[in-house]
């Protein structure tokens, strides 16, 4: 597969070939869907934690006497019934992680990858640099190259002047290559790429995968 490689001023420069192991790929879903359910169960923290009435501040005094009230028998304030008990069945820590194998995790991401170059949502530019941080110089890169909507700028390694100058500009995200995931491809419509982080990502993610070979 071939994609065009522009540069800053948004001009073509020629043709750029992927890797069909990367960018080639048939699709997917069920290792995608569960690649994503990873990603989101391992963020989250799983720190909410309640007490049960055993655990909350009261009295343990009974609150009345048992006979000839009128009212239903109640022996504690902590009663989940009243306010200031406890909670019945409320969450406490836990670990929310799950596992996946390397191989799968990585058919995930060529599966995405591939998803976007067949959708011609991935942009690749010879080179991303400013020689200070400035937002318009970013919108200015953006518009050029006629890109709307969400976009995921990935860079061969962290650049201060572009991550600075890409950070006021809604909708748009940085990224280091080897830092891509499954989360940030699918929530994001376009990948702005330059092409030594596209070469890092064939570097890191290339070869046949042991599920999915690549597309004639």
């Amino acid at each position: 597969m071939q994609l065009p490689l522009y540069n800053m001023a948004g001009e073509i420069k020629g043709n750029i070939e992927l890797d069909d192991s990367v960018f080639g790929i048939m699709f997917n879903e069920a290792v995608v869907h569960q690649a994503l359910v990873r990603q989101q169960a391992n963020a989250r923290q799983g720190t909410a934690s309640t007490k049960t009435r055993g655990e909350v501040r009261g009295s343990t005094r009974k609150l009345f006497r048992q006979k000839h009230t009128g009212n239903a028998r109640a022996g504690s304030i902590k009663s989940p019934l009243r306010r200031g008990g406890g909670i019945v069945f409320g969450p406490k820590p836990r670990d929310y992680r799950q596992g996946m194998p390397k191989s799968m995790r990585q058919l995930a991401i060529r599966c995405v990858l591939s998803a976007k170059a067949e959708s011609n949502m991935i942009v690749v530019i010879d080179e991303l640099k400013f020689e200070a941080p400035k937002t318009r110089d970013m919108v200015g890169v953006i518009k050029a190259l006629g890109i709307e909507g969400k976009t995921l700028v990935a860079l061969e390694q962290a650049d201060a002047n572009v991550i600075k100058s890409a950070r006021n500009i809604s909708n748009i995200k940085t990224i280091q290559a080897r830092q891509l995931n499954v989360g940030d491809i699918l929530s994001y419509n376009k990948l702005l790429i330059t092409e030594t982080a596209l070469r890092q990502v064939e570097s890191i993610w290339g070869g046949v995968c042991a599920s999915g070979e690549a597309k004639e």
